[in-house]
């Protein structure tokens, strides 16, 4: 069969943070000898490293990866930006090879690749900076009191303690006096590949467990450092994420050290959790302990590619 009448397969490896995505992407990607779009939303940043768990130098030679440490965090960049690049990359990729990978726990930037983004109508900036100030005089909590009276569905699905996102939910419900959860999954998208979706999991002690480790590994390897020379640009969108705050609060002095890695152990683990709530809705998932051999896994794969 010539190479233009094959269907074309994106593997996708979803799953909690720390849970083993990584690997399980490069041997599969070894496997079939392609390339890794990378869909971790705070791994694109070239100045973010230990605290978004970057690949190593050695795990991106083992495979090519894409979208890595690829822009600044001084440089916009919206899932609507990483849906239109990751599609042109995947476009290019499968003229040379008709199975492709996709890894990351960024379900919000996962949905964009493989069912394409729904349309919101054009929002009045001025609700926006309303809201940015609500949240300076009133804090976040009376946002996401305001959202789970407007949009009650989807005040249980956002990830309450991301100030954007509750932002944008709200922006939407008073600019448009309808639910935010109203304009979602109106559009249908039509894609050029097959998702075979691979989903990683492990029971709640050992999930934790994986995460503490992660975290003292991050500090013993210089988080402290990377997240003090980020000092200046705090306030980026880039940088409102779990292992930079809560240091940027001991910086501040407003924790002492060993209180905020505890943070960031509990916020990651409370990460972790809602990765969990959102990729347990998504469907057609293969799911597999996180200990499974490779080749059961490359096993249930090559049954689904034709």
């Amino acid at each position: 069969m010539s190479l233009l009448n094959k269907t074309n397969y994106l593997i996708v490896v979803i799953g909690p943070t720390a849970i083993g995505k990584t690997a399980l992407a490069i041997e599969i990607a070894k496997h079939y000898q392609c390339d890794i779009i990378s869909c971790d939303s705070r791994q694109f940043y070239k100045e973010m490293n230990i605290g978004t768990a970057v690949p190593s130098v050695e795990e991106q030679a083992a495979a090519p990866h894409h979208f890595i440490q690829n822009i600044s965090i001084h440089t916009p960049y919206s899932v609507g930006d990483f849906e239109r690049d990751a599609l042109a990359t995947l476009n290019d990729l499968f003229k040379h090879k008709n199975v492709q990978v996709m890894v990351g726990g960024s379900g919000l930037f996962v949905n964009a690749v493989l069912q394409g983004l729904d349309d919101f109508p054009a929002i009045d900036p001025s609700v926006r900076e309303q809201l940015n100030q609500e949240l300076e005089e009133k804090g976040l909590e009376a946002l996401q009191n305001q959202l789970k009276e407007a949009d009650p569905i989807h005040y249980q699905k956002v990830a309450l303690d991301n100030p954007q996102r509750v932002i944008r939910a709200l922006e939407v419900c008073i600019g448009t006096g309808k639910p935010y959860s109203s304009f979602l999954n109106k559009k249908e998208n039509t894609r050029n590949f097959v998702p075979i979706i691979i989903g990683l999991e492990a029971d709640r002690a050992q999930m934790y467990n994986r995460i503490n480790m992660r975290v003292d590994q991050m500090i013993e390897k210089g988080l402290l450092e990377e997240a003090e020379a980020l000092i200046p640009y705090k306030s980026h969108n880039a940088l409102q994420t779990v292992g930079y705050r809560e240091l940027f609060s001991y910086f501040d002095n407003e924790i002492d050290l060993p209180f905020a890695i505890e943070e960031i152990k509990k916020n990651t683990r409370r990460f972790a959790k809602r990765q969990i709530t959102w990729f347990k809705r998504t469907e057609n998932v293969m799911w597999f302990d996180y200990q499974t051999p490779t080749s059961t896994i490359l096993t249930s794969i090559d049954q689904k590619i034709i």
